[in-house]
């Protein structure tokens, strides 16, 4: 009997339709969601599965029932898999089976890559800021820690746009497979994730800082007119 090889778990949360590139498959939507709501979510009474659910739920204009059972699939089989999300403790409960109620309910949190993933998918640069300062405090682990801290919080001061599109690039390089886990956040990972993408902005700044106060005058009244 032929057995049927499991798919490994993927994270889905740039996953758009084939036919609609700029929309977001319902899978996406839920675990963009998820992690949104456990980066700016404090209180464990609102980060367990009911109460993700019930947020989800309101902010789609649908009942927490219909999208319990997807926002566990998510939970289960992908996010605590792929360590983007973890158990933080259990609450105790007064009603219900009796070993629920010893075990108590799981609520969850962000892991480091979590909160890596949450700042390529978090709208203003205000939240990506406070997310990168929370994760670079907690990402021991890398050898480039200060200097990639240091880069990456001036740079979301005076471009942000900049940050975003590569926290999201090398979010999308995980998902796809380029990089093998987004922890440790390194130089290394970092150019992996991108080849030689990076090599265009860095030309860019480089020769830009090259440039006469006249001539950088001249080249950022053109990127205004056209970006």
């Amino acid at each position: 009997m032929t057995k049927i090889k499991k798919q490994s778990p993927k994270l889905s949360v740039f996953q758009t339709f084939k036919t609609k590139e700029k929309e977001f498959t319902g899978e996406a939507m839920r675990q963009r969601g998820i992690i949104i709501h456990l980066a700016t979510e404090t209180m464990p009474t609102r980060k367990t599965r009911t109460a993700i659910a019930h947020k989800l739920a309101e902010q789609n204009n649908t009942t927490w029932q219909n999208i319990y059972s997807g926002i566990f699939r998510d939970l289960d089989e992908i996010l605590l898999p792929l360590e983007i999300v973890e158990e933080g403790g259990r609450l105790p409960i007064k009603r219900g089976p009796k070993a629920l109620q010893e075990q108590g309910v799981p609520y969850y949190q962000l892991t480091e890559s979590g909160l890596l993933v949450a700042a390529s998918l978090l709208g203003t640069s205000k939240e990506r800021t406070k997310i990168m300062s929370e994760f670079f405090e907690k990402n021991s682990g890398s050898r480039d820690k200060e200097l990639l801290k240091k880069s990456i919080l001036t740079l979301l001061e005076v471009a942000p746009s900049f940050v975003s599109s590569i926290l999201r690039g090398y979010v999308e390089s995980y998902s796809e497979g380029k990089i093998k886990r987004l922890v440790p956040f390194d130089v290394e990972n970092l150019k992996n994730a991108f080849d030689d993408a990076l090599t265009v902005q860095r030309e860019l700044l480089e020769g830009f800082a090259s440039l006469s106060s006249l001539d950088r005058e001249y080249i950022i009244n053109l990127l205004k007119k056209v970006a």
